[in-house]
């Protein structure tokens, strides 16, 4: 009986152990499907190549978009990763070259999305996008 209870244990705590790390720190899962055409006025921000950028609606607490070069735009998820669970939405700082987690004070380069400034160690969540002049398609 000893042996069964010991069993019975070990694998309670390996369950209870997996159960805890289900990896509740991560951003909730959205669809995103989004074509944005550069020609309408909200999307003038975008023309620039190398700093233009735009806030949108989608993801789960909106999306940023920023022109990288001539040809090339990335766009990350507004959730901030740190403390997941707080909902808090990142912003694009004065400088245009850092996001900002107004809630923990972490800060990300807008340019690949990797952390310069903790409490966060993740970088922020990014959609794939391609573009077809005039339009930026944004899909996960």
């Amino acid at each position: 009986m000893t042996g069964r209870l010991l069993m019975f244990m070990l694998v309670f705590a390996l369950f209870s152990q997996c159960a805890c790390d289900r990896g509740d720190d991560q951003i909730p899962y959205v669809p995103v499907n989004i074509w944005i055409d550069m020609n309408l006025p909200e999307y003038q921000m975008l023309l620039f190549p190398v700093g233009g950028w735009a806030y949108i609606t989608g993801g789960s607490r909106g999306i940023i978009v920023y022109h990288l070069s001539i040809d090339e735009f990335v766009a990350y998820d507004r959730h901030a990763p740190f403390n997941v669970e707080d909902g808090c939405q990142v912003v694009v700082n004065d400088d245009n070259v850092v996001i900002q987690d107004p809630c923990s004070g972490s800060q990300w380069v807008i340019m690949d999305g990797s952390v310069i400034g903790g409490p966060a160690v993740q970088s922020l969540m990014r959609y794939d996008v391609t573009y077809s002049q005039p339009f930026i398609h944004i899909t996960n």
